[in-house]
């Protein structure tokens, strides 16, 4: 009885203390239960929601060249081929194309085909569970560029190297990416110091990209308006960093920050080509990564363009300009800026 009269004592003199600890613990119980819901609601879109299907439309006409099988970084074994220059050119360097999401390697011919006239052989590849590569039983391929797509792309310029090397040629190489091939292109470059030119058509950084759906869908999604009306930024970086964390378990994979590997390189040169009108890839985050990466750096936004179709909606500006850039920046040529980027306001060299 005494044990009880006591507490009940401490209770009475310390009462307000304990309201407002009860209180701190009811908004942090409220706090962890509205995150993982809302983080829940995140992973499946993260997981499961498909890019449009128009973003890859077959219009090209297919080339044929010498296949060949490889190992990317990891092991899995991937099926390349090599388009070789055009007959009567002279050879000028070797380009490795990397497949944007739910395509494969013959998608090359619709972004490249100048290049081959011009004098470079291109290797192009399957990304795992595309086309001819191992279709592996626990991945599935998603939109975002992981470790995975990256060590597919390390694999095959390694393998480009090697075989350029045993011909006595140079092993410095370009490297050309559409969408997440885009993204796995620069995560390849930001470990290979033997690639010496980038164009990125349709580069996305997987952070900004989840914060532009969060803030986009959650009102569709979650009934709970706390969840997506007036969020501070951090909110939304938070609920991001908390659904990667929960992804990359779940789907067996890492997702690297394209953009602090953009962040991290060192003058390599590197050219941006995005749509005006792309609804999918907004195109402030090619300027966004455009502001990150490092001089020389160039940047296109196509007008009318939506997503991957600058090649098709301005056909002979996109030959011109790719042309221009690896001739410049991978063949070594005099060539001037001007005929990469028409507007000198959107492009810096260093």
């Amino acid at each position: 009885m005494l044990f009880l009269a006591s507490v009940e004592n401490w209770i009475t003199k310390n009462w307000a203390m304990l309201a407002i600890m009860a209180t701190i613990l009811s908004i942090i119980i409220a706090t962890v239960w509205l995150f993982t819901y809302y983080v829940r609601i995140i992973l499946r879109m993260f997981c499961d929601t498909p890019p449009p299907m128009s973003m890859n439309p077959v219009d090209y006409i297919p080339l044929e060249g010498e296949k060949m099988r490889f190992r990317s970084f990891d092991g899995t074994s991937l099926q390349g081929m090599l388009l070789n220059h055009a007959g009567g050119t002279e050879y000028r360097g070797t380009i490795v194309f990397c497949h944007e999401y739910g395509s494969d390697m013959y998608s090359c011919c619709r972004y490249t085909r100048e290049l081959l006239n011009a004098g470079y052989d291109i290797f192009t590849f399957d990304f795992r569970s595309h086309g001819d590569s191992s279709h592996i039983d626990n991945y599935k391929p998603l939109q975002w560029p992981s470790d995975k797509e990256a060590s597919d792309a390390i694999g095959a310029c390694a393998y480009i190297q090697s075989k350029l090397e045993s011909e006595g040629k140079s092993s410095d190489i370009g490297i050309f990416g559409i969408s997440r091939g885009a993204g796995s292109a620069i995560l390849a470059a930001g470990s290979d110091p033997k690639i010496k030119a980038i164009i990125c058509d349709g580069a996305f950084s997987t952070e900004e990209t989840l914060i532009a759906y969060m803030k986009r869908w959650a009102h569709i999604f979650s009934s709970i308006k706390l969840t997506y009306e007036n969020n501070p930024e951090i909110y939304w970086k938070f609920l991001q960093w908390l659904t990667l964390r929960a992804a990359q378990p779940k789907l067996g994979r890492r997702f690297p920050s394209v953009r602090n590997t953009l962040r991290d390189m060192v003058n390599v040169p590197i050219y941006f080509i995005h749509g005006e009108k792309d609804n999918y890839i907004r195109d402030t985050q090619a300027r966004n990564l455009y502001d990150k990466a490092p001089s020389p750096k160039y940047l296109w936004v196509a007008k009318n363009a939506k997503h991957n179709q600058a090649v098709i909606t301005l056909p002979e500006a996109y030959k011109s300009r790719t042309r221009a850039f690896f001739d410049k920046h991978l063949a070594g040529m005099d060539i001037a800026d001007e005929l990469i980027v028409s507007n000198p306001a959107e492009f810096e060299v260093a």
